[in-house]
């Protein structure tokens, strides 16, 4: 695969690709020897606005030429790394509504729309762990118009560690969401939210199976950490299981020290809350003890605290016993083609519960002033 100014730089749709571009056609399917490609069981249709006299300029192929992808992904094939991705979306004679993710189901940018003729160029930043940079294009009228893909080193990263409420969940699980999984959409490309956070997890557990290390070991100066375990160490499970103010915060200052050995900055968040309601519409606490230990922490090691567990109580109390359904993954038969019999989950929660809760974070984030990421907030 040909690199341009150590970058990937692709032009999408039919006919004759920029100078300098790779060409990728409605029919480019991925293969590893090629090293990019479209890969998916639905399809892809391309649209030239350009006539032949017109594609002779060469750079106007650029944005006259488009690939429409239907539930299917772009993929290319590039060492594990941090990389800056640049897109260029529009439509000469069309409205459009582009959703861009990343990987599994990583929210990186806000919907994209453009009116006729205009044209939007973004930037988000995102780390490969597998070798694969996946882009995952929906929306009502979906555009490709150019990708260009860069190494980088010049970002701040914000590591998430945490459970199945923070964790990017699979795509096959759609519409289930981490609120970490949300949170890269509402930073500028400045920062790298690089989510760790894995389902069933607990603040040992993590530590033990080498989650932490794995952290530790990307982590540079002025990066951050940010914290929240709570779900599972609550539980009886002799391999997750602590307790609050004894081994729930011990495990919790190892995270701490962790990142101070790294002079990165640790950030504890207290775990969100589930749904369930007293008779009289009062959110029930099943956290207790564990709210109360990691605020006690907090003061002691001098870090700062989100208290999503607050936030997410005004949340759920506001919208109600029924209203706060909408957040979690209450879903009926039929609603959802990846959950045919429907869902009555409490504790994980749909997209627009996991973007409240992101947006909760990015709230205490200006409260508290944490700087740099404030100033890199979209």
């Amino acid at each position: 695969m040909s690199r341009l100014n150590q970058e990937w730089a692709f032009d999408f749709g039919p006919g004759m690709p920029t100078e300098a571009y790779i060409g990728v056609s409605p029919d480019t399917r991925y293969d590893d020897e090629t090293g990019y490609g479209f890969e998916g069981n639905g399809q892809v249709f391309g649209r030239n606005r350009m006539d032949q006299q017109e594609e002779s300029s060469g750079w106007e192929h650029l944005r006259q030429s488009f690939c429409i992808p239907m539930g299917m992904n772009f993929v290319v094939k590039v060492p594990d790394g941090i990389y800056r991705v640049t897109v260029e979306i529009g439509d000469a004679l069309a409205d459009t509504l582009t959703i861009i993710k990343a990987g599994e189901s990583k929210s990186v940018l806000p919907y994209i729309s453009t009116i006729r003729g205009q044209f939007k160029v973004a930037l988000f930043t995102v780390a490969v762990h597998d070798g694969r940079l996946v882009l995952r294009f929906s929306g009502a009228a979906p555009r490709i118009n150019v990708v260009t893909i860069s190494p980088t080193e010049e970002t701040l990263t914000l590591f998430l560690a945490g459970d199945s409420t923070v964790t990017d969940q699979p795509a096959t699980g759609y519409p289930y969401a981490g609120w970490g999984q949300m949170l890269p959409a509402l930073f500028k490309h400045d920062v790298l939210v690089d989510n760790h956070a894995k389902s069933g997890r607990s603040s040992r557990s993590f530590i033990e199976e080498g989650r932490l290390d794995v952290i530790v070991e990307k982590m540079r100066a002025g990066d951050f950490l940010f914290i929240q375990f709570g779900h599972n160490d609550e539980k009886s499970d002799p391999d997750r299981g602590t307790e609050a103010f004894t081994t729930y915060k011990q495990h919790l200052k190892v995270y701490i020290d962790a990142a101070k050995e790294k002079q990165a900055r640790p950030v504890l968040i207290t775990p969100v809350h589930r749904r369930y309601f007293n008779n009289d519409g009062v959110l029930t606490d099943t956290h207790g003890e564990y709210i109360t230990a990691m605020k006690e922490l907090a003061v002691e090691e001098g870090v700062p605290l989100i208290d999503l567990a607050a936030d997410s109580k005004i949340i759920f109390e506001e919208a109600g016993i029924e209203g706060s359904k909408q957040y979690f993954m209450w879903t009926y038969p039929g609603e959802y083609l990846n959950h045919p019999g429907g869902v009555e989950d409490n504790t994980h929660f749909q997209e627009w519960g996991a973007l409240r809760l992101a947006e909760q974070v990015i709230d205490q984030i200006r409260k508290l002033d944490l700087q740099p990421l404030r100033m890199y907030l979209r």
